[in-house]
């Protein structure tokens, strides 16, 4: 599954080419969206916006530019990937494709961490992904901004 925007989506159709699975879109995957803040540059949000802007880097819960909060982001996107991963089969896997900061925002909320702990995950670079996994309690990171494939475990055991 993934955002209907541009990138994330073309990158779930290269996904799907190389598994043969289909993509489900969903809007609700959507990155965070900033209102007056959308396209402008640091140096421009930062001269426009310099209050907000401090005060959202303080932590404190700002509709940058007019838009969503952070948590209305988890709200949106977290019960989708819930669905999807509830439909799937014993030991089956969801990949979602979306942006960095929807995809931080719903991990926090899949952890059940508190809104303000959810920057202690940090961003999500490009191409990065991560993984969780249900464990006795609840959901578990056990990967966060990978990059790489993980490679063998060689052992002299044969």
């Amino acid at each position: 599954m993934a955002s209907d925007l541009r990138r994330a989506a073309a990158t779930a159709a290269e996904l799907a080419a190389v598994t043969g699975l289909d993509v489900a879109h969903d809007s609700a995957l959507r990155e965070t969206y900033a209102g007056a803040w959308q396209g402008l540059t640091h140096e421009e949000i930062v001269g426009q916006y310099g209050e907000q802007y401090a005060a959202w880097k303080r932590g404190e819960p700002v509709r940058r530019g007019g838009g969503e909060l952070e948590t209305e982001v988890a709200d949106r996107a977290a019960p989708v990937v819930l669905e999807h991963a509830g439909k799937l089969p014993d030991a089956g896997t969801l990949v979602v494709v979306s942006h960095g900061g929807t995809i931080r925002t719903t991990i926090g909320r899949l952890l059940g961490l508190e809104s303000h702990h959810w920057e202690g995950l940090g961003g999500l670079s490009n191409c990065c992904w991560s993984v969780l996994g249900e464990g006795a309690r609840g959901w578990r990171l056990l990967e966060h901004n990978a990059g790489t494939l993980p490679e063998p475990v060689l052992g002299d055991d044969d």
